[in-house]
């Protein structure tokens, strides 16, 4: 028995220069995101680092307060502490963030599918090759170093290279009109899908359409059904 070769989605209809939609009823396209004038991935990963760094600070807090010193001089000794490194890491971040921006050619770049389902993000594949040797190296940097932030953020770049949301379990959906950026937030989840200007409208509208139970929505519903 012959294996049925796999049947490869055609164009149906240009939904404008470029937004296609395929014959297996998926919306596909392309954005480069300028990782120079848009800092929104460089917050992401300060943001993941800076909430490990308060669970740690919160336990660090709850355990210092069986010392009867604790108040106020080592209170104040442990925020000082946590800042400095904060500092650290957000310098790091910078740095790292530049040297990845500066690889990458100043963009990120990225395909979408987009269905009635869901929305698949996805880094192209030369770019998540780069992506793994900087990881590779960074990580090595890190580990011979010491720092175990150089690691951390090794690590970042090169596992999350792709993101799919399921419309039906996204809990809210953020609109950043000015950078271009919809945030499609699940409860472990978190994707962001990037459209052009000309783009953004069409995108924005069918996520929130297809996205029934976001908090939005569910009140919209529950209007409707008072009336």
């Amino acid at each position: 028995m012959t294996r049925k070769a796999k049947e490869i989605p055609v164009e149906v209809e240009k939904i404008s220069d470029n937004i296609t939609l395929y014959s297996d009823g998926k919306y596909r396209w392309r954005y480069d995101f300028n990782l120079l004038t848009n800092p929104s991935i460089f917050f992401l990963i300060w943001k993941i680092f800076f909430f490990i760094m308060l669970a740690s600070f919160v336990i660090a807090f709850f355990i210092g307060l069986g010392d009867s010193d604790f108040f106020w001089d080592g209170f104040l000794g442990l925020l000082r502490g946590y800042g400095i490194v904060l500092a650290i890491i957000t310098g790091v971040s910078l740095l790292g963030y530049l040297v990845y921006a500066a690889i990458m050619g100043g963009k990120y770049c990225v395909e979408f599918e987009m269905d009635e389902n869901g929305v698949l993000h996805k880094q192209v594949d030369s770019q998540v090759k780069k992506a793994k040797k900087i990881s590779k190296a960074t990580r090595f940097a890190g580990a011979a170093s010491g720092r175990i932030s150089t690691v951390g953020i090794g690590r970042i770049s090169s596992t999350k290279t792709s993101s799919y949301s399921d419309f039906t379990k996204v809990r809210s959906v953020r609109v950043h009109r000015l950078t271009r950026v919809i945030k499609v937030n699940e409860l472990l989840e978190h994707n962001q899908v990037y459209a052009s200007k000309e783009d953004f409208p069409f995108v924005e509208k069918y996520i929130k359409e297809h996205c029934t139970n976001t908090r939005n929505n569910r009140n919209k519903q529950n209007k409707n059904e008072d009336k």
